[in-house]
């Protein structure tokens, strides 16, 4: 019984959101974080990811190609940093279309319009193929966008990409370093490292390295993280590639003492997740400077 309420309560979300999407976030933002999500002057860093969401983002073209996990790589070549890009291998509208034969012996494949369909290959002789192909059309039927009324997802053209597997020392993934940036400007990050799935560890940082005492929905490393070498470089690269927007991570990988693009993320955790102090929600929060937008009721254009 529990589960066939789960499911009606999902359906009935995603049927709200089409005709109200401001009422249907406001639901979710009240079962999730446990506040009242204030569309009027937004404070917190969740507030204001929705208030961008609502308002700005999902009608904007730019945020839409960015989104796309393929389009926004012309993003990135049109910043100036076709540097930091992985290999493209190939793109596909179809896992039938895939001919494994010609791919590398190690490989990622990833769906362009959502986020954490990704499979990781490290040798092609161990491939399930027929596995792969059938996990890559339960993710092609899905419309990410519908989970958490993030419409600016709705006119992505969905597509399987291929990239070059970014192989580290230990053979581990390689840690993500995700910055949150406003208008160019990085404020804040965090490393998720040592992660298997939707398991991994999260440590936040100012931009000098200093380590913060909260946790988002993941337990902090009992390692802790060496600061990069090049943390200004990436940093720089975060910076060259936020400049259009009130707020964006970007996220990074560095390894082999290169800096490589993962993606751009309007909407961490789709904005609906706590942080533990719950101060820290407004601590970063007031880090997002935008509120010219919200005075003015500017919303086409960021």
């Amino acid at each position: 019984m529990n589960s066939m309420l789960k499911s009606l309560a999902k359906k009935a979300i995603v049927y709200l959101q089409e005709i109200s999407p401001e009422l249907a976030t406001k639901i979710l933002f009240k079962k999730y974080l446990g506040y009242t999500l204030n569309m009027n002057d937004p404070v917190t860093l969740n507030e204001k990811m929705q208030w961008l969401k609502l308002k700005v983002y999902q009608d904007n073209e730019l945020v839409c190609k960015c989104v796309d996990k393929y389009r926004v790589r012309e993003f990135v070549k049109e910043k100036g940093r076709s540097d930091l890009l992985v290999k493209l291998i190939g793109v596909w509208d179809s896992p039938d279309e895939i001919n494994f034969s010609v791919l590398p012996n190690k490989f990622v494949l990833k769906c362009n319009h959502g986020s954490g369909s990704v499979i990781v290959c490290k040798n092609k002789e161990d491939l399930d193929q027929d596995k792969v192909k059938k996990q890559l059309k339960a993710w092609m039927s899905e419309d990410y966008g519908l989970q958490r009324a993030e419409l600016s997802y709705k006119g992505v053209e969905k597509k399987i990409i291929c990239e070059d597997l970014i192989e580290t020392e230990d053979g581990n993934p390689p840690k993500d370093y995700k910055i949150f940036c406003n208008y160019g400007v990085p404020k804040f990050l965090f490393v998720a490292s040592e992660r298997h799935g939707d398991d991994a560890y999260f440590d936040f940082y100012d931009l000098n390295w200093n380590h913060y005492d909260v946790q988002n929905d993941h337990l902090n490393s009992p390692k802790g993280n060496m600061k990069p070498n090049r943390l200004q470089d990436m940093l720089k690269a975060a910076s060259d590639l936020s400049k259009e927007f009130p707020l964006v991570r970007v996220d990074l990988y560095f390894e082999n003492n290169r800096i490589y693009f993962g993606e751009l993320t309007f909407l961490h955790f789709g904005g609906l997740h706590k942080f533990t102090p719950e101060k820290y929600d407004e601590f970063f929060g007031n880090m997002i400077e935008f509120g010219h937008l919200v005075k003015t009721g500017r919303t086409k254009n960021v």
